[in-house]
């Protein structure tokens, strides 16, 4: 009988054949950065995202109200994300210049906040919905295109509507205050000395107690 010689491993009729591979995502990127001015005080976001060529297929940027600098990098982020379920992006690097916000989503540093827990929750949630999703720190001078867009909205915004706090705040600085003494007697508040105000006028009464 002849034998043989043995046949190599992975040789034969399908031995040349290589392993089937799975097509890569096409990873967009995301620069983010939210910005408030007075921390807390007037805050938004910008974002710019860019395709697998590097051109910008999204710019994003919105006035947040009153909050603070790590609540609105939160709210660049899930605005990102955002784009990305929308668009139906399955991969996505997330470019940012906060250090706590990037941290956190690694894992490396614990959300203490209160204030930020609900939208780290919200960030984790959506980032794991993508087959893929990186988050890295970059310095500001890498990240000027998104704080360019921040600012944008808050310059844009410098006469959006107050919230009911501003409101109030900046109405009683118009209206005119008056300070007077008055005696309660017999159920009634008699102000000691004529206030000469227009007939039909609505006032605000701030009751201390002289000792």
């Amino acid at each position: 009988m002849v034998k043989r010689p043995t046949t190599p491993p992975g040789s034969g009729l399908f031995g040349d054949a290589q392993p089937e591979r799975k097509p890569q995502v096409a990873a967009f990127r995301a620069n983010i950065d939210g910005g408030s001015r007075g921390n807390p005080g007037p805050a938004s976001y910008g974002v710019v995202i860019r395709d697998d060529s590097g051109a910008i297929v999204a710019r994003l940027k919105k006035y947040i109200g009153r909050s603070t600098n790590n609540v609105a990098e939160y709210f660049g982020l899930i605005a990102a994300l955002d784009y990305a379920q929308t668009h139906d992006l399955r991969s996505l690097h997330v470019e940012s210049d906060s250090e706590l916000l990037v941290k956190q989503m690694r894992g490396q540093y614990r959300v203490k906040s209160p204030e930020l827990q609900p939208l780290f929750e919200r960030a984790k949630k959506m980032s794991q919905s993508l087959a893929s999703f990186r988050i890295n720190h970059v310095y500001r001078e890498q990240n000027r295109e998104a704080d360019a867009l921040a600012n944008e909205a808050l310059d844009e915004t410098s006469g959006a509507k107050p919230t009911l706090q501003e409101a109030k705040d900046k109405s009683a600085a118009k209206e005119p205050q008056i300070r007077t003494t008055a005696t309660y007697k017999d159920g009634i508040l008699q102000p000691d000395e004529p206030l000469n105000l227009p007939e039909g006028s609505e006032v605000e009464i701030v009751l201390r107690l002289r000792r």
